[in-house]
């Protein structure tokens, strides 16, 4: 695939992944930075204003993935940057694109799991209803921002990310620490579905999405196998040979994380990747863990 792809946003663990393959696939990647550029495959951009829609002419592929952390207390400061930064940075992305001079082909921006709430036990697929909540609301705002690329006729893939596990931090890297010590278990009373999916399938995902010409609109990018909370907690205690003995019960859950740990620690999303499986993707890792002992060396 040589094919020249601008992407934005990987400077976390999915960028860790996902930038080496696709330079190793052959394509030329440039990378949309905050501040000031440091070499020639890098272009500044703030994402709170509009974009020289030269400035992102003559790509194959744009992926944006840009977007404020949303770990950590939500403040309204802080939710504030978690909207904006996705909402305003992908409306001003979408709409320079679509004004490009010479438009790519495909457009993978980000969403979320979140976009389907708190849902219980019902199975989620792409055509599934919005949830509530903060999340939900914000990944409903996120995916419509990119009206303008989807009306200059761009084919446009809002990938709706579960739980990655990766490596190189993440959510994961935030679990580790208690459960290396023997004090990991599960969270509330532990029945919430968790809806993961292993790095090297989210970048094989996107790949997949930027090579398959009838893949557009929303796509679920989470492994086929999800786990309620309990398992999650027992697999990953014994990969690393501990007790997942100390739960955390729920109330300590809201009065440490408040809204966030109520939506992101104690939400149940049991999300199904119709798309990919019926598109043909080849899973790498479809039980949690196989994934999990890639990962750690279990």
């Amino acid at each position: 695939m040589n094919s020249r792809i601008l992407v934005s946003g990987v400077s976390g663990p999915i960028g860790a992944a996902l930038l080496p393959s696709l330079r190793t696939s052959g394509c030329s990647v440039v990378r949309l930075v905050r501040g000031t550029a440091s070499s020639e495959d890098q272009i500044p951009w703030d994402p709170s204003v509009p974009i020289a829609p030269q400035t992102v002419s003559g790509f194959d592929a744009v992926i944006h993935l840009a977007g404020e952390g949303i770990f950590g207390r939500w403040t309204a400061a802080k939710k504030s940057k978690i909207r904006d930064s996705r909402v305003v940075g992908t409306f001003n992305l979408a709409s320079a694109l679509a004004q490009a001079e010479d438009k790519p082909k495909v457009f993978v921006c980000g969403s979320a799991i979140g976009y389907y709430g708190n849902r219980g036990d019902e199975t989620l697929r792409e055509e599934s209803a919005p949830g509530t909540g903060f999340l939900a609301e914000v990944c409903q705002d996120w995916e419509e921002a990119t009206t303008p690329a989807v009306q200059a006729d761009i084919r446009t893939a809002h990938v709706r990310i579960g739980i990655v596990l990766s490596p190189k931090g993440g959510a994961l890297g935030a679990m580790l620490p208690p459960f290396k010590v023997g004090l990991g278990g599960r969270t509330g009373n532990g029945q919430q579905w968790m809806s993961w999916i292993d790095v090297r399938d989210m970048v094989g995902a996107i790949h997949h999405i930027l090579k398959n010409d009838l893949i557009q609109g929303p796509v679920n990018l989470v492994a086929p196998k999800p786990v309620r909370n309990t398992e999650f907690a027992t697999t990953l205690a014994s990969v690393l040979s501990r007790p997942a003995i100390l739960p955390l019960p729920a109330f300590a859950v809201k009065l440490a994380f408040g809204e966030m740990g109520e939506e992101l620690l104690l939400g149940s999303q049991k999300v199904e990747a119709s798309k990919l499986i019926s598109s043909g993707y080849p899973f790498r890792f479809r039980e949690l863990r196989a994934s999990l002992k890639a990962i750690l060396g279990g």
